[in-house]
């Protein structure tokens, strides 16, 4: 199930939790289930993937990062990865909706340490299974989360605030009529905030941004995105042996197709496994974090795997040819498809190389294979 192609381990604390009822691995197999008997619900109705979040609450699995000592498991980044990987392979929605949860609690629990409201949030995560939403973006910024025009009356640059319900109201401005990732639900409001200064994390969001939102950001939607290539991957498999077995074991002419999507999605997990590995050596380390290197490959890491995942998804739909085109078979891929083509427009690649041109032509070419 996971990305870095090894056994989910959590240390002492974890295991003491963990101990009073299922490990995390079948938590999150009782979530999978639910979310992909629901998945294609889900996308046709563009209903949020209630059912799944129900057994994902049952399962606790939204709090799983919160620290032991606030009544979570202490799950680490591979943790999180890895489910959402997993529920990737079920249902597109679910997994990006608890990738960007897990983004939000990775800021509350990174750089909500003695301030009290940001502790009891991480309480109420842990006890209440609190599903944390974002709004990064706003007006015509799209996906620029770097620039903003709204104004906190109390800061005189960008700040980050964790919210309760009632510091906020929302008035509806755009609808979520979309080719995919329909049950993500992400319509468009007018937010206003009144609320306590509290609210108000002390850090400056610029090193909250290039330490945490984005590290965790990038890592766990690569993993949600890999989950769907892989589940594309695997109704090609399928695919072709059953083609094989009805041809007396002789491939069938699309059977390069799947080679091709069995490599690119390795490539895909590989190239993640070796961002999460950088960012846990590197996760305490702020001089390391803020390198060029790593800031470089930590952001270029969500175009390359977007690219990666789409092109995945694509040589998967030709091994099947029409029955992976087809929306009514057992190898149908139209949903893996449409969701993953999100995955590019998802804070547009585009601008994300425009952005990355200066600070790329900074960094050095390696020397060695090694370095």
């Amino acid at each position: 199930m996971n990305v870095r192609e090894a056994v989910l381990t959590v240390d002492e604390t974890q295991t003491n939790l963990l101990e009073q009822g299922p490990s995390l691995i079948e938590r999150v197999a009782r979530t999978a289930v639910a979310a992909a008997a629901d998945a294609d619900g889900v996308d046709r109705d563009a209903r949020f993937p209630h059912k799944a979040f129900d057994v994902a609450r049952e399962q606790k699995l939204l709090g799983v990062m919160i620290p032991v000592e606030f009544g979570g498991f202490g799950a680490s980044i591979y943790d999180v990865t890895d489910i959402c990987y997993t529920l990737g392979r079920a249902c597109a929605s679910i997994a990006m909706i608890y990738a960007m949860h897990q983004t939000k609690v990775a800021c509350v629990v990174r750089h909500g340490h003695g301030i009290p409201w940001m502790e009891t949030k991480m309480r109420r995560v842990a006890r209440d299974q609190w599903l944390l939403a974002s709004s990064t973006t706003e007006g015509q910024n799209g996906g620029n989360i770097r620039a903003s025009a709204a104004a906190v009356d109390v800061a005189s640059d960008q700040v980050l605030l964790a919210l309760a319900k009632d510091d906020y109201s929302l008035k509806r401005t755009l609808g979520w009529e979309t080719l995919g990732m329909r049950g993500t639900c992400s319509t468009g409001f007018e937010l206003k905030v009144d609320c306590p200064t509290d609210r108000v994390f002390p850090e400056a969001y610029d090193k909250i941004h290039a330490q945490t939102m984005t590290p965790f950001a990038h890592l766990c939607w690569s993993s949600a995105w890999a989950g769907i290539a892989a589940a594309a991957v695997t109704r090609a498999q399928a695919f072709i042996r059953k083609a094989a077995r009805s041809s007396g074991g002789q491939m069938p002419p699309a059977a390069a197709h799947f080679t091709a999507a069995k490599m690119s999605l390795a490539k895909l997990r590989a190239l993640i496994a070796a961002n999460i590995e950088a960012f846990a050596r590197a996760e305490h380390d702020e001089r390391a974090l803020g390198s060029l290197d790593f800031q470089s490959s930590i952001t270029l890491l969500k175009v390359q795997a977007s690219e990666l995942a789409v092109e995945t998804v694509m040589h998967a739909m030709r091994t099947a040819g029409l029955s992976g085109y087809r929306n009514d078979g057992e190898f149908t891929m139209g949903r893996h498809l449409r969701d993953v083509l999100s995955s590019p427009i998802m804070i547009n690649n585009d601008r994300i190389l425009a952005n990355a041109a200066t600070s790329t032509l900074m960094s050095g070419i390696p020397a060695s294979l090694r370095d």
